[in-house]
């Protein structure tokens, strides 16, 4: 018999050396015929160990990773040894087959156990629950094989609204511990998140039947990460999962890859597959758990307990223009179509990532398969949607990487493609190319009150790499790629030149912060030539920070932000200041001057709705999604600011630019002349005949603006969202010689220029004129304001205006 067991043993050896070297078979057609190699030498040494010791009522297990015949070179074998309660000489059975194993140097992970006792130590372990989820059969008795592996199923479904939320649990603990794997230099194929033990657990949930995980690609993906650790395998000779830098080069040799780099980018899109399945699946079993705890129940006529479903369909509280929050989850309308609003796509990752909610797999994959391709140069609401979705902070990445996952960011931006999964092999550097740009536009939405021009910042962070992956300097191929992508998406030319000039010089200030002499006129000098003015200053500033914080901890430092802000200061000194045109100036339409004449004479308000229209428009379903321009003419009077713009909101009106100036049309006194950009947040446009009847009622004081926003806020309680950097009131200083010019900074809401209007009439003081602008979810407003005796504020006065306001909208 011993004499037996060792021809076995040896032949077993050489057939698997043979397997492993085999280079004609890997992947896993190799682990495959590598696990049957195993099943039938272990099947025959349990046949020759219960010979031996005249053992019955025994069956040999595979679990694990082996019991779902995923075999790599150097995984353990993990086997369980069942017997029936009393039989005799396990534990001589037991030697007989593990021995074997220790002597041929294979890692063994074993037990020895009754059924009861296996599921006794399933109730108390979750990992050995998990493990028996993929038992197989090897040898012995097959009905004790199946009649565990039935019960042990059962119990998983039975117990699956208790041992989920553990195993989530225990998934969040791991990613916590092991991090990204698809953003790590060194990662650990198998603990890291969106690893191989990640696909293991969404096989357990799919075995619950609570929830299943999507299916499109999610195979291939545990496919490439297997064969990634069975190439580690080979090449080390070691049981190890971490993919470590020194061992790269030679596994994408093993693989067939052309370098390392092109390693770790396959190994980072298939744990980027296996992450957001995981995502969407976890979010899926919270909203079945949900949904189970709060069904209704009552019992029937006998006192049986039977559940009844609860009636109706989930509420859906609308987001925006074809985009519904349903469950937790943004959705699209049931009046949405994607394949006439090529904004959509947009408008809705917007939406969602605004209100901090996750974008729904069945709208992604809706909006990926039948969304119209946007027009060159895009619409404007087009690139104020991405404005929007880049400025909604930590809220963006999963939005952003539901888009990805389904191909639509490349779809939109062409040259994302050539950064994505794109590793950086610094170890300043805490992710990869794509998401680092991602992770700069995060950084950069709370850094948007100290710029002028917050589009701008954020583009910018998105482009400000996109020249890596590109022979040569990545900055100056950036400025190249950012002018396109920048005209691509509708920016103006002057718009164009400031972002390609923030690519091109995005390392500028740290650069020369902490490798210059700032005491040096000529350091000063060199910068200030190459950022012209103070408002580029201003936002390669903020670009800077955000860069280094979504860097890594190594990036910045209290001392790299005390330089930054010394040359700063000394370069904006050197920098002439720029001054905001006063909208007063402008010369009126003849269209306008009709309407304030008529103002004028009649004492009420008069106003004029006009499509807004583009060259790149696309008919009018378009100019309805960029909105209409309103002109407004109503004779001056306090408050005047704060009931149109009530009003607005009362329709649900979004103001996307205005601005403000009186005129004298027939020398009787001043009138107001209001102009308006305005979108619907969602459904169609109001009439303008309500329009003009409520803002008749507002001037004259008979609708209660006030309480008419808070009833319908009480009644329609919007979802608070993301949490945006708290709103900033400066005064320009230097930009006016006839007023005051205070700066609103704030996150566009709606109803915010109402209590802005609210807040200034509060202070005392006359708006003379004013220009607002939303740029995506940033409201940047400038106020030219004068006292009651129509000059300037003095400097102490406006500082406290400006105070008051910014308290009243904190």
């Amino acid at each position: 018999m011993t004499d037996s067991v060792e021809a076995q043993d040896s032949s077993y050896a050489a057939a698997r050396l043979r397997l492993l070297t085999e280079e004609a078979r890997s992947g896993p057609p190799r682990r495959a015929a590598l696990a049957a190699l195993t099943d039938r030498w272990l099947a025959a040494l349990a046949a020759d160990a219960a010979e031996a010791t005249g053992t019955g009522g025994y069956a040999l297990m595979a679990v694990g990773g082996y019991g779902r015949g995923e075999l790599s070179p150097r995984s353990d074998l993990d086997l369980v040894l069942l017997h029936d309660e009393g039989a005799p000489k396990v534990a001589a059975l037991a030697d007989r087959i593990w021995y074997p194993v220790w002597d041929l140097g294979l890692a063994l992970d074993h037990s020895v156990r009754t059924p009861a006792e296996a599921m006794k130590t399933a109730a108390d372990d979750l990992k050995v629950q998990l493990g028996l989820l993929d038992a197989r059969h090897l040898a012995g008795d097959s009905a004790l094989t199946a009649s565990l592996r039935s019960a042990a199923l059962a119990d998983w479904r039975n117990q699956a609204p208790k041992r989920l939320p553990a195993l989530y649990e225990l998934c969040q603990e791991r990613a916590e511990r092991q991090g990204e794997l698809s953003y790590l230099l060194e990662p650990d194929l198998k603990e890291a998140r969106g690893g191989l033990r990640d696909a293991t657990a969404l096989r357990a949930v799919a075995a619950s039947w609570l929830a299943d995980a999507p299916r499109e690609g999610l195979e291939d993906a545990r496919t490439r990460l297997l064969d990634a650790r069975d190439a580690l395998h080979l090449v080390t000779g070691r049981a190890t999962d971490r993919l470590a830098l020194q061992e790269q080069d030679q596994v994408a040799e093993a693989l067939g890859l052309l370098d390392a780099d092109a390693l770790l980018r396959q190994v980072y899109e298939a744990a980027r597959t296996v992450a957001y399945a995981s995502d969407v699946t976890w979010r899926e079993v919270g909203r079945v758990l949900r949904a189970r705890e709060a069904r209704p129940r009552r019992r029937g006529l006998l006192g049986r307990g039977r559940t009844v479903p609860a009636a109706g369909t989930p509420e859906r509280v609308p987001l925006a223009d074809g985009v519904v929050e349903q469950e937790g989850e943004a959705v699209l309308a049931l009046a949405a179509k994607p394949e006439r609003d090529p904004v959509l796509p947009l408008r809705a990752a917007a939406a969602a990532a605004q209100a901090g909610l996750p974008l729904s797999l069945h709208a992604v994959r809706r909006l990926a398969a039948a969304a119209r391709p946007l027009p060159v140069p895009w619409p404007a609401e087009a690139r104020e949607q991405l404005v929007t979705l880049l400025g909604a902070g930590e809220s963006t990445v999963p939005v952003w990487e539901a888009l990805e996952a389904e191909g639509l960011i490349t779809r939109l931006l062409p040259d994302w493609e050539r950064v994505r999964c794109r590793p950086q092999r610094n170890a300043v550097h805490r992710f990869t190319v794509d998401r680092h740009l991602v992770e700069t536009a995060v950084q950069a939405s709370g850094l948007t009150r100290r710029v002028g021009r917050p589009d701008l910042l954020l583009t910018a962070a998105l482009l400000h790499d996109i020249g890596k992956g590109w022979p040569g300097d990545h900055s100056e191929a950036g400025e190249i790629i950012a002018r396109d992508v920048a005209a691509r998406i509708g920016f103006g030319r002057a718009d164009v030149d400031t972002l390609a000039l923030l690519v091109r010089h995005h390392l500028l200030l740290i650069d020369t912060a902490t490798r210059r002499d700032l005491d040096d006129p000529e350091t000063v000098r060199a910068v200030a030539v190459t950022v012209r003015d103070t408002s580029t200053l201003e936002l390669l500033a903020a670009l800077t920070e955000a860069d280094a914080l979504a860097t890594g901890p190594a990036a910045w430092s209290t001392w790299r932000a005390s330089l930054l802000a010394d040359l700063v200061e000394r370069v904006g000194e050197a920098l002439d200041t720029g001054a905001l045109p006063e909208t007063a100036d402008r010369e009126s339409t003849a269209e306008e001057e009709r309407l304030a004449i008529e103002a004028a004479r009649t004492g009420g308000p008069v106003l004029a709705l006009h499509a807004h229209t583009e060259p790149e428009g696309e008919g009018e379903a378009q100019d309805e999604a960029l909105g209409v321009e309103l002109v407004l003419a109503v004779p001056d009077r306090p408050g005047l600011l704060a009931q149109a713009a009530g009003v607005l909101a009362l329709h649900r009106l979004a103001v996307r630019a205005a601005d403000l100036r009186a005129v004298d049309p027939i020398g009787e006194g001043p009138v107001s002349l209001l102009n308006w950009r305005v979108s619907a947040e969602y459904g169609s446009l109001p009439e303008a005949a309500r329009l003009r009847a409520d803002l008749g009622r507002a001037f004259e004081g008979t609708l209660d603006i006030e309480s008419r926003l808070a009833e319908r806020e009480a009644a329609y309680p919007r979802r608070r969202g993301v949490t945006a950097p708290p709103p900033r009131v400066s005064v320009a200083k230097g930009t006016s010689q006839t007023a005051t010019v205070l700066e609103v900074r704030a996150q566009d809401a709606p109803g915010l220029l109402h209590r802005i209007g609210l807040a200034l009439t509060a202070t005392g003081i006359t708006v003379r004129s004013a220009r607002i602008s939303t740029l995506g979810a940033n409201a940047v407003d400038a106020f030219y304001v004068v006292g009651k005796d129509g000059a300037p504020l003095p400097e102490a006065r406006a500082a406290e205006v400006a105070r008051q306001v910014e308290q009243a909208l904190r």
